[in-house]
């Protein structure tokens, strides 16, 4: 069970910016520059879930124009209409085309953690546990989830699993796995504007996201992993980034982000090349709108075992 009481530190009221409205269509069109990433060699693995429960895969490639890889669908994964939110989930390859995917996920109030494994027909494999475990209830009144997973290629060098949620009082909550159980480590007021928040740092010792608000402003957020750890944030555009629900991004390059910006009242997504973040100075380029209907009710990210994260 999580024991949310535990590590709530002080609010830290987060700088988001002011911005004015303007359309998503036009977000960034005018930004000079290069994103110091080779777009065209970047994609993203695109997740969802249907309302009937079935589990997707495509991939959003950053080519010119953007291409969208054939999906492959799962069912059977969840109940229809069953999942309010989903962390990214974590795919390792198995032999023959299979693989397991692992992430955490919020059914009926309550927190899961929800694993199974497909054959190379990407259809549910019998040979192998298809679990829904449930950690805790209480997750009724959050906005969203997301999981961290830190796992190194050199075993000896420490691996981290992190939880974060926000609820609809606008607190963000974080949890670091142990083990054995989620120990709650820190807490922190003022992201209450976001619409939008998706991971796009990892380093030993802070992980960074990049945020949109209701006022229109991109924002990154850092937060160091040290216990009771309040986190900082820095304006990157200060207008047209409100017509967006959801982020979702992914490496680019060596130190650069592709970023998916998925607006619900339109079903429309746009792709962005984004260097490595460093407030106002950085740049953000355009992509276009990806050729894809997103009328799903839930999308996320499928990460690899060793996701390496570098743009914040």
């Amino acid at each position: 069970m999580i024991r949310k009481t535990v590590g709530l530190a002080a609010a830290a009221v987060l700088a988001v910016g002011i911005g004015s409205a303007a359309t998503a269509q036009a977000q960034q069109n005018s930004t000079a520059g290069t994103t110091g990433t080779t777009a065209t060699a970047c994609a993203l693995r695109l997740g969802s879930v249907t309302s009937t429960g079935a589990f997707t895969s495509r991939m959003i490639n950053a080519t010119a124009p953007i291409t969208v890889g054939g999906v492959r669908g799962t069912a059977g994964v969840f109940g229809a209409n069953q999942v309010q939110h989903l962390s990214t989930f974590n795919g390792t390859l198995l032999g023959a085309g299979g693989e397991t995917r692992t992430g955490l996920t919020v059914m009926g109030g309550a927190l899961y953690s929800s694993t199974f494994t497909v054959d190379s027909e990407s259809q549910l494999d019998p040979h192998y546990p298809h679990n829904n475990l449930r950690i805790g209830g209480g997750w009724g009144n959050y906005r969203w989830i997301e999981q961290s997973v830190l796992q190194p290629h050199d075993a000896q060098n420490p691996s981290r699993i992190q939880l974060y949620g926000q609820r609809t009082d606008g607190t963000t909550m974080r949890w670091t796995f142990d083990g054995t159980g989620w120990r709650g480590t820190a807490g922190a007021g003022g992201l209450s504007t976001v619409k939008g928040i998706a991971l796009i740092g990892r380093t030993a010792t802070t992980e960074t996201f990049l945020a949109n608000t209701r006022s229109g402003s991109l924002v990154t957020v850092t937060w160091p992993t040290k216990y009771l750890a309040a986190p900082s944030s820095k304006v990157v555009r200060g207008t047209t980034w409100q017509g967006f629900e959801q982020l979702i991004a992914t490496k680019c390059g060596t130190n650069g982000t592709l970023l998916l910006g998925i607006d619900r009242d339109t079903k429309s997504g746009y792709l962005y090349a984004v260097s490595h973040a460093n407030g106002t100075s950085t740049v953000i380029k355009s992509l276009g709108k990806v050729p894809l209907t997103f009328s799903d009710p839930q999308y996320f990210r499928i990460a690899p075992k060793y996701d390496v994260l570098n743009g914040g």
